[in-house]
């Protein structure tokens, strides 16, 4: 009697810890009352922060009060998303940038506080972006294509007469990639590849051209001190990751100021140079370094826990520091620091308060060994109650790019899909940036090829779990990610049961003929790294690209399309979804008319995230293992 009791009491004790382990679960609006922010500068007498914000279901613009927290709308467009950009010195007008439809023609407004706006970049197509304020805060910098839609030229506005004046005809192709506040120093670079550039310093004034750069790396302007005799820069010359340089204007010498075993992201100094903020990509994670210039001392920084710090800014009075901050289980958040009193205070809250976080999955960061023993990086979720006596069907989710890196941070997608039962891993293939600049060009003109093959080794790594239903794997990604998913779909049909193609290229001879003009700078070096369509490269092009060998197709898919997309055009998804059916193999398709690459607007991405976890049931699943009804929390 004693022992049955104990045995009893024992199962009761285990079914109950497994039952806990089971989260609630959440639906697609629930996770879409999540709100995204970005942004964040500082109003003139910084009692405020300006910010973009999606709260309203596009974005729209906000400022908060620090000093309590109180938002306030300052827009409310309805069709179009709103992006802050910065107040107008020394008064409480505003800039923002917008483009129609998601076709990236962005244009730069000016905001008064009426509520009237201005466009003052009004050329039909004319695509523009801010660079900055002049030193004596007078003018604002930006460059535009308005002369010629391949080429950026660099053009200043006097505040308060907002009319444009050319400070810089491009007319050789060059990236634009920093401008000093006194418009007398531009930084110029020019794609070779898509991991070689060379950077050059210009002298507007004299017309002098110095290159910065070595044959064969990476560089990047990271700005100026503020008296415009020290440039800053990243490269990876001399090493895998890109480190922090600086370049002094009057001996023309290079000298390393930081450097890790890992890529610096971004750096920048504060008005008087008196602080300097490192970023470090650190296994698909930001980590902030604080300076004390003069002395580079670090100086102490409040920890997030499981905290990504995407972007910081300093105040004009040095006194503040701006964070966004996001971990793998919440959004993106703003936070500002004050400097002197190393009070941290945090402004926004973006997870929705219905969602428990417990519910949700921190990411975790795995290895596993490719079909040549090559390491390969990625970032896992797994289910909560997933175990050997609950499995789990599973997705592998490929980043886009080609060249981006999948990171630990807040997707409100992924955790969407692991909250309803599904685990994620999102693989970071040969090719992808963060691991080393050897690791990024491993796919070069391998596309489709090599890097399919980590892709499918991240499948066998996830059916070697033994909480995973082996075949119940499905592939899920977006732009190069969904052509990733099309790939493993035609040349490797019996690997994943189902694929997501989410504004993915099918067609790679008709992507690379269409960019955009404004990629012309980019053009060449695209070419180099995937191929030239107008040579012998579109042999291979066409080898890899999966709307010509659609009959290869076996298992059902989903295409998502955005109709206003100038980088992937509806055309290459319509043909493949054309050709897919015509193999009587399952197809769902959904186009949006006011979307272009990738998702803006709350509605649409509510519509498409819903549709895409009804499919992966429908398709995926076992009906014998599906999860019973959803738990729904208040």
């Amino acid at each position: 009697m004693k022992s049955t009791g104990f045995l009893m009491m024992f199962l009761a004790t285990f079914l109950a810890s497994q039952a806990q382990q089971e989260p609630a679960t959440y639906t697609i609006e629930q996770f879409y009352e999540n709100t995204r922010v970005a942004g964040g500068s500082f109003s003139p007498d910084e009692s405020k922060i300006l910010i973009s914000s999606d709260e309203s279901g596009i974005f729209n613009l906000y400022e908060i009060t620090i000093s309590n927290g109180n938002k306030t709308a300052v827009t409310n467009s309805q069709n179009e998303s709103l992006f802050a950009v910065d107040y107008v010195p020394g008064s409480s007008d505003i800039i923002y940038s917008a483009d129609k439809g998601g076709n990236e023609i962005n244009h730069l407004y000016l905001l008064k506080p009426d509520g009237s706006s201005i466009d003052l970049t009004p050329g039909e197509n004319e695509k523009v972006e801010f660079a900055g304020w002049s030193k004596d805060k007078s003018a604002m910098h930006y460059i535009s294509n308005k002369r010629d839609p391949q080429f950026f030229d660099v053009y200043t506005m006097q505040i308060g007469k907002w009319e444009p004046e050319l400070l810089y005809k491009n007319d050789k192709a060059y990236s634009v990639s920093d401008i000093s506040a006194s418009g007398k120093y531009l930084v110029l670079s020019k794609e070779i590849t898509t991991s070689e550039n060379q950077l050059f310093l210009l002298n507007t004034e004299t017309e002098e051209l110095t290159e910065i750069s070595k044959p064969g790396y990476s560089y990047t302007g990271t700005g100026f001190n503020k008296e415009e005799t020290e440039l800053y820069y990243t490269t990876n010359q001399g090493g895998e990751f890109s480190r922090l340089m600086s370049y002094d204007l009057q001996n023309n010498e290079s000298a390393v100021l930081y450097e890790t075993n890992w890529d610096v992201m971004y750096s920048s100094l504060s008005e008087n140079d008196t602080y300097r903020v490192i970023a470090i990509n650190e296994d698909g994670t930001n980590k902030l370094i604080l300076w004390k210039n003069a002395s580079k001392s670090p100086m102490e920084l409040p920890e997030i826990k499981d905290g990504n710090i995407v972007s910081a800014s300093f105040s004009e009075s040095e006194d503040l520091l701006r964070l966004t901050v996001g971990t793998s289980k919440t959004p993106n958040n703003i936070y500002v620091y004050n400097i002197e009193t190393k009070g941290l205070k945090k402004l926004t809250s973006s997870l929705n308060p219905e969602i428990d976080p417990d519910d949700l999955v921190a990411a975790e960061v795995v290895r596993y060994k490719s079909f040549d023993g090559l390491e390969i990086p990625a970032i896992y979720y797994k289910p909560l109650g997933a175990a050997p006596t609950n499995k789990k069907p599973a997705l592998v989710w490929v980043h886009g790019g080609p060249g981006g890196q999948s990171r630990v941070g807040y997707s409100a997608l992924l955790q969407y899909l692991v909250n309803h039962g599904y685990a994620v891993l999102a693989v970071n293939n040969r090719g992808s940036s963060g691991y080393g600049a050897s690791f990024y060009k491993m796919d070069d003109k391998n596309h489709g090829e090599k890097d399919l093959q980590d892709v499918i080794f991240g499948k066998k790594w996830l059916a070697s779990q033994d909480y995973i239903n082996a075949d119940q794997i499905g592939i899920i990604g977006g732009s190069y990610g969904g052509y990733m998913t099309m790939a493993a779909m035609t040349f490797q049909p019996e690997e994943f049961e189902v694929g997501v193609n989410i504004f993915g290229v099918t067609n790679w001879l008709r992507t690379l003929k269409s960019i955009p003009p404004y990629w012309e700078s980019f053009r060449q070096a695209l070419y180099e790294e995937l191929g030239d369509p107008t040579t012998n490269d579109s042999i291979r092009l066409k080898k890899i690209s999966p709307l010509f060998h659609a009959e290869n197709v076996k298992n059902p898919i989903m295409v998502l399309q955005g109709a206003n997309d100038p980088r992937v055009l509806q055309i290459e998804s319509d043909e493949i979804v054309e050709a897919v059916k015509a193999n009587n193999i399952p197809v769902e398709y959904m186009v949006f008319p006011d979307e272009g690459h990738g998702f803006i607007k709350k509605e649409n991405e509510i519509k498409a995230y819903r549709q895409i976890l009804a499919f992966l049931d429908k398709y995926l699943k076992d009906e014998a293992v599906a999860m019973p009804d959803k738990v729904l929390k208040d």
